[in-house]
């Protein structure tokens, strides 16, 4: 599985992003999908899955209530959307792939990802 990461750049405070993540590949539909992030300095955490079947989501607590995470499988698409964003999130942000890490697991130092993608920067200006 190939995975794209786009959508992001420059936006202000408070303002509001949509990062895209295409799949490719065998049975992409098929993997759980989500994104994490890595800002300067920092350590990569954790920021949104969605189950394969886009029935089941799961948020870290930084951006609950702020992000919605989507899927199309049509077209093997995964989407953040980040609202109300502030210069702490800034980052770059990566998407992953995944067939049997519980959602719940994602981000936990137990699990490893199936796939990665390459990063696109977000950079939020106070």
């Amino acid at each position: 599985v190939q995975l794209q990461a786009s959508g992001g750049g420059l936006v202000q405070a408070g303002g509001s992003l949509r990062l895209s993540c295409a799949a490719s590949g065998r049975a992409a539909s098929d993997y759980d999908m989500g994104w994490f992030r890595q800002a300067p300095g920092k350590e990569r955490e954790f920021v949104a899955v969605i189950k394969w079947s886009g029935t089941e989501t799961y948020y870290a607590d930084s951006v609950k209530g702020r992000a919605t995470i989507s899927r199309d499988n049509v077209k093997n698409t995964v989407y953040l959307h980040l609202n109300n964003l502030k210069p702490e999130d800034t980052a770059v942000y990566y998407c992953a792939a995944d067939l049997t890490t519980p959602l719940t697991g994602w981000g936990s130092p137990y699990y490893e990802m199936d796939y990665w993608g390459k990063g696109t920067l977000v950079t939020v200006s106070s």
